[in-house]
């Protein structure tokens, strides 16, 4: 099946910079803030508008937007806005910094970015990442996980996968055979092999390997893992699984668990949303409701208040 990705914000048609511009300025100016007019505007463009926008505001008023933004705002709202400012392979090198900066690491995270991305993407993101904190992305990532975990990383980030659409049912075969054989055919698991090929194979050879795996094995290539691995390994590996499968299921996966249970994980919130709103996040709304019986929207609702929430369901809602 192929997938179909529906973004919910599209770059707006007519569209001008300077007169956007002198809105968000006028909901900055003088007393108290219009954090409507900002979300009206800043949830309704692309990202390359924003970037216009932000480039006429500091010709026309010599000051820098972010900077407003930031001083104007606040809380989770501000984190929506300035996430939704920044170039979207920047917004995500942020992420990944954060979630190796002090003490432990936020293994999740780093999982959901890279283990969702395309070569091409991923090089994008390399390239990001040395340019605005002076250190590969690999160096840092060694130094922050360990194991087969860390190999499997390193591979994926070292850009070693094939093009998106490469393909070759003869290859996918004796991929699906490689894999029985590291793992449920023998006492343990070769996890070298499946890092191997879950690394290098393109999304759409590996739909081609889980479907040859099920007619060898009897078993879905998930029930393998789920045997074989535990840990970040195995959810490194089902987060792979899940996104040659269906992107949006993960993704609708991975924002039910934000905000499941007692209090909600908004870095995580707010991140899916912004980083998928011009990608898939339309997608992304039909799973949540098809998974979970229940809108996102109303779910984002619950956990959410003010204009945090009012900026969320804007990008929801979008197109």
């Amino acid at each position: 099946m192929v997938y179909t990705p529906i973004p919910t914000v599209v770059p707006v048609s007519p569209f001008d910079a300077a007169a956007d511009s002198q809105t968000l300025r006028a909901a900055m100016k003088g007393f108290g803030t219009n954090e409507e007019e900002i979300i009206n505007i800043l949830t309704t463009r692309s990202n390359a508008q924003r970037q216009q926008i932000k480039s006429k505001y500091e010709t026309e008023f010599g000051r820098d937007l972010i900077d407003d933004l930031k001083s104007e705002l606040g809380g989770k709202f501000e984190d929506v806005i300035i996430g939704l400012m920044t170039p979207l392979v920047e917004y995500l090198c942020q992420h990944l910094h954060d979630a190796m900066a002090g003490m432990g690491t936020d293994e999740d995270t780093l999982t959901e970015i890279l283990c969702t991305k395309s070569n091409e993407e991923m090089h994008a993101i390399v390239k990001a990442y040395e340019n605005k904190y002076g250190r590969p992305l690999a160096e840092q990532m060694c130094s922050e996980t360990s194991g087969h975990y860390r190999r499997l990383l390193t591979l994926i980030v070292t850009g070693v996968r094939d093009a998106a659409g490469t393909v070759d049912p003869g290859r996918a075969k004796e991929a699906a055979a490689e894999l029985y054989a590291a793992g449920e055919a023998k006492l343990g698991t070769d996890e070298e092999v499946f890092n191997r090929i879950m690394a290098h194979s393109s999304f759409d050879q590996l739909s081609l390997v889980f479907e040859e795996y099920k007619e060898l094995s009897g078993q879905t290539i998930e029930q393998a893992i789920k045997h074989e691995m535990d840990d970040e390994l195995h959810d490194a590996m089902m987060a792979l699984v899940e996104c040659v499968q269906s992107p949006a299921a993960y993704f609708a996966n991975r924002l039910y668990k934000a905000m499941d249970g007692m209090g909600t994980d908004d870095t995580t919130l707010i991140r899916i949303v912004v980083s998928r709103s011009e990608i898939d996040l339309g997608s992304i709304k039909d799973e949540f409701e098809r998974i979970y019986n229940r809108t996102l929207s109303s779910a984002i609702t619950t956990e959410t208040d003010g204009d945090y929430k009012c900026a969320l369901i804007a990008l929801l809602n979008g197109a």
